[in-house]
């Protein structure tokens, strides 16, 4: 393994253990009595921007080192995957969730209204689902080890964020988890959650799609590659 593949390892393995260890009951709970919720949420910020700014330069330093032929067409899973993404990152983002940091429990007749009848965790499974597509798509060694310590940070997030809420909410979390799920559109094919166009609106709904479009057309300049295979 070269140099700046080495490099790019420790910096993966930093940010996803960092992530966990401090995210720990015991870690968090000690650091929080010191620093209060605020000072510590600012120091874990800080901390993951520097480590993720650190995974990014080492990506883009690393050797390209071939380890396997991505099947032909893999490259449209992402044009596929990525509108959902978006759909998952915006809506996310810009609507009240019960299990993002600093806010509150659900409450009203719809404890998971709009894009949570998705899934409970949108942001998460948004960063997931672009780092998997991503992975699938790209052969070599340091694009396996950028996108899977991703999708690991994302999707294992999810499991963990669960297993607090279990523990924090008691009766509140089993109502939210009844019309809810971690798996995108799980509840409702279950037939347990219902997803209403109009909670979204058509304002996150275009949001989405802008962003797709100038993912489309900067992922040449920024990234080097054409988003469309050719």
């Amino acid at each position: 393994m070269g140099g700046g593949l080495v490099e790019l390892s420790v910096a993966a393995l930093l940010l996803v253990g960092s992530h966990f260890l401090l995210s720990s009951a015991p870690i968090r709970g000690r650091l929080a009595g010191a620093l209060g919720e605020r000072g510590f949420l600012g120091l874990y910020s800080a901390l993951a921007l520097v480590l993720f700014i650190w995974l990014i330069w080492s990506y883009g330093d690393a050797p390209v080192v071939p380890l396997w032929s991505p099947p032909e067409g893999t490259a449209w899973l992402a044009i596929l995957v990525m509108p959902l993404a978006l759909l998952l990152l915006v809506g996310g983002y810009s609507q009240r969730n019960p299990t993002a940091v600093m806010q509150e429990k659900a409450a009203g007749e719809r404890p998971a209204p709009g894009i949570l009848a998705i899934t409970r965790h949108p942001v998460m499974w948004a960063i997931g689902l672009w780092a998997l597509v991503h992975l699938a798509s790209n052969g070599d060694a340091a694009s396996a080890i950028l996108f899977g310590a991703l999708a690991v940070l994302a999707l294992a997030g999810t499991v963990v964020i669960d297993s607090k809420k279990r523990r924090s909410w008691g009766a509140d979390w089993a109502r939210f988890a009844a019309v809810t799920s971690n798996i995108p559109f799980a509840a409702i094919l279950a037939g347990r959650a219902r997803f209403h166009p109009a909670e979204m609106g058509w304002t996150r709904l275009a949001a989405a799609i802008g962003l797709y479009a100038a993912l489309l057309a900067l992922h040449p300049v920024v990234i080097g590659v054409p988003a469309l295979p050719v």
